[in-house]
C-alpha cells in the first residue's frame, strides 16, 4: 500500500481528489491572471488606438484648415491685385472723361489729349506688369511672342521681323496676346 502523504511522488498512482482539485484552482487562477494580463493589453491598446485616432482627427481639421485658409488667402490677393489694376486705370477714364467734356476742341487739342491718356494707359500697364511686344523690323522672329501672319519677300535676314501689324502683350513673362508681325521669307 502507498502512503498517502509520498502519492504525488509515484507518477503511477492516480492524483487524488484533493490534488486534482488544487491542480485545477492552480489552472483557475493561471487562466484568470492571463485573462487579466490580455485584457490589460487590450485595455492599452484600445487607449492607444483612441489616442491615435484623436492625433489623426486633429491632424485632418488641422489640413484642412490651412487648405482653408490658403484658399481664403488666394481669394484676397486675387480680389486686391484686380483692384490695384482697376485703380491704376482711374486716371485714364478721368482723362477721356475730360475729353469728351470740351465740346469745340480743335484737332491738335484732341491728338495731344489722345496721345497724354495713351501715355497714362501705357505707364498703367507698365506698373501693372503689363509690356508692350512691339519688335523693330530686322529683329529676329520669336515664335513664343510673336505670331507670324505671312512671309513677304525682303532685303534682309530670313525669319527676322519685316513689319508689325498688331502689338503684342505680356504680363509678368507670360504673353497675353502674341505680337502680329510679317516675317522676311528666304530667299
Amino acid at each position: 500500500m502507498t502512503d498517502p502523504q509520498n502519492s504525488f511522488l509515484n507518477p503511477d498512482d492516480p492524483p487524488s481528489p484533493e490534488e486534482l482539485e488544487a491542480a485545477a484552482a492552480a489552472n483557475e487562477a493561471d487562466a484568470i491572471a492571463q485573462l487579466a494580463n490580455v485584457q490589460a493589453e487590450a485595455d492599452a491598446l484600445k487607449a492607444q488606438v483612441a489616442e491615435l485616432t484623436d492625433q489623426a482627427l486633429r491632424a485632418q481639421a488641422e489640413a484642412q484648415n490651412a487648405r482653408r485658409r490658403a484658399d481664403e488667402e488666394i481669394a484676397k490677393i486675387r480680389k486686391f491685385a484686380v483692384e490695384a489694376f482697376a485703380e491704376s486705370l482711374l486716371p485714364v477714364i478721368d482723362s477721356l472723361e475730360a475729353g469728351l467734356r470740351i465740346d469745340n476742341a480743335s484737332a491738335g487739342q484732341l491728338r495731344e489729349g489722345t496721345e497724354a491718356t495713351l501715355r497714362q494707359l501705357q505707364s498703367a500697364l507698365e506698373r501693372n506688369k503689363v509690356l508692350a511686344v512691339d519688335p523693330p523690323a530686322g529683329a529676329r522672329f520669336d515664335p513664343a511672342t510673336q505670331q507670324a501672319i505671312s512671309m513677304v519677300p525682303a532685303e534682309q535676314e530670313p525669319n527676322t521681323v519685316v513689319g508689325v501689324l498688331q502689338k503684342g502683350y505680356t504680363i509678368a513673362d507670360r504673353v497675353l496676346r502674341p505680337a502680329l508681325v510679317t516675317v522676311a521669307a528666304p530667299k
